[in-house]
């Protein structure tokens, strides 16, 4: 199957990037500026390839992230709330397989550029706005759209999405306090409404997280030559911090969580963990552990912790 990088890839190459980077740098202050969105931030066919050259890659990247953290589930069916050009879609066939897809967008030339570069997958795809009747899927998400709804409209976001989802709901934000606090306000409405959280935390209780830390996530995110020169950047990597809340219809029993990088010494590992319990604090262990120092000196930021529970 080809992947979302050959299909961007096969879109972008005649497109002259000076015409993509007024509209990436605008694209880039609305992002960052943390304000709900009075307007979609895509309003033209060039922002919406813009937009699928600059964000594709890292949505792609975060989404899949916050998917492997997930207990063995087979939803079937995926819908996307506020999918854009499909990263999130693309994400989700990459981890379960070429499942039905259905993305929901209130921007027309986002779906027809996303139509354009999955044009070999089975996405359908629909303009919606908040509000209407959402497909009924086994998975449904939404990523990086909180961000641009006032309180009121988030809201109903996470009640159309738990509404609509038969087995997993999924939403990622930008890792960052306030995209931390969305997913904090997503998780209690998804449990108020009787869904069980199943990743990144390990409880139904209170997050853990104190003082001025907050629970979020990195994902590896390999930049093709375009995706340097739009952002203009020298390193052919980047990490895209994000925080995310998934929920299941059944229980899912979930050991601790590795929530920082580990820290590393002669002989010795340190883990960040949330526990059960909801603690956060470190583990350590030394050399003397056998298997389970093996076990930590390959484990990774976002990995359950203790392994194999």
């Amino acid at each position: 199957m080809p992947d979302l990088r050959e299909a961007l890839d096969a879109l972008l190459q005649d497109v002259p990037p000076a015409r993509l980077t007024e509209s990436v740098r605008r694209l880039i202050e609305d992002y960052r500026s943390g304000r709900p969105a009075g307007e979609p931030l895509i309003r033209t066919m060039v922002d919406a390839t813009a937009y699928a050259a600059y964000r594709m890659p890292a949505t792609h990247a975060a989404v899949g992230a916050a998917l492997a953290q997930l207990p063995p589930i087979d939803p079937r069916s995926h819908t996307d709330l506020g999918g854009g050009t499909g990263a999130a879609a693309w994400a989700v066939r990459d981890a379960y397989g070429p499942i039905p897809a259905t993305v929901l967008d209130q921007v027309p030339e986002a779906l027809k550029l996303g139509a354009r570069i999955a044009r070999d997958q089975d996405f359908q795809w629909q303009p919606w706005r908040l509000g209407e009747p959402v497909p009924a899927a086994g998975l449904v998400t939404a990523s990086y759209v909180l961000t641009e709804l006032d309180e009121e409209d988030q809201r109903t976001l996470v009640a159309q999405a738990a509404a609509a989802a038969t087995t997993a709901v999924v939403l990622v934000e930008p890792g960052t306090p306030p995209g931390y606090r969305r997913m904090l306000a997503a998780r209690d409405q998804l449990i108020e409404a009787g869904w069980h959280i199943a990743a990144p935390c390990p409880h139904q209780l209170a997050c853990g997280m104190t003082g001025k830390d907050w629970c979020h996530f990195a994902a590896r995110v390999n930049r093709s030559a375009l995706h340097r020169r739009l952002k203009d950047a020298s390193l052919g990597y980047e990490d895209e911090k994000y925080s995310f809340v998934a929920a299941l219809k059944a229980p899912a029993g979930a050991p601790g969580r590795v929530v920082r990088h580990p820290a590393f010494r002669k002989g010795l590992v340190t883990l960040q963990v949330c526990r059960p319990d909801t603690s956060v604090g470190p583990v350590l262990v030394s050399k003397r552990e056998g298997p389970l120092y093996k076990a930590a000196r390959d484990a990774e930021w976002g990995d359950p912790w203790p392994p194999g529970d």
